[in-house]
C-alpha cells in the first residue's frame, strides 16, 4: 500500500510528528485540527470562532486531498465543554448538506495550546 502524505499551506502546520493528512488508496485520513489561524499559529478566540476555524482547517486539508466536506464520511468531534455541542450543531450545519457523515462528538479535559475544540475526519474520495 502507498501513502501519500498530504499537506496544505492554508491549515495549520503540523506542530508535532504527524501529517495533516495521509491518503492511502482513495481514503484520506486526516488528523486533528484545532481553531489555529494558519497565517499566525495562534488560537482564535471565542468558542463559536474556534468552531468555524476548525471546519475551515479541514476544508483546507480536504481540498489539497483533492475532496470536499461532501468526501467525509466519518467526523469526530473533540469538546472540552459539551454544553457547546449546540453551536457545533450549528456552525456544522454552514459546512455540510445531508447526507451528513456519521460522527462522535466526545469530551475531553483538555486539548492541544487550550483550544475548546478539535476535529478530525475521513474521507473517502471517488
Amino acid at each position: 500500500m502507498t501513502k501519500t502524505v498530504i499537506t496544505s499551506d492554508k491549515a495549520p502546520a503540523a506542530i508535532g510528528t504527524y501529517s495533516q493528512a495521509i491518503k492511502a488508496g482513495n481514503t484520506v485520513y486526516m488528523s486533528g485540527q484545532i481553531p489555529l489561524d494558519p497565517k499566525t499559529m495562534e488560537l482564535v478566540e471565542g468558542f463559536e470562532a474556534q468552531t468555524v476555524q476548525v471546519f475551515e482547517n479541514l476544508k483546507s486539508v480536504a481540498e489539497a486531498a483533492g475532496g470536499s466536506f461532501k468526501d467525509i464520511v466519518k467526523l469526530n468531534i473533540f469538546l472540552t465543554d459539551l454544553s457547546h455541542f449546540a453551536t457545533v450543531n450549528e456552525v456544522m450545519g454552514r459546512y455540510f448538506q445531508q447526507p451528513y457523515p456519521a460522527r462522535a462528538a466526545i469530551g475531553v479535559a483538555a486539548l492541544p495550546k487550550g483550544a475548546q475544540v478539535e476535529m478530525d475526519a475521513i474521507l473517502v474520495i471517488e
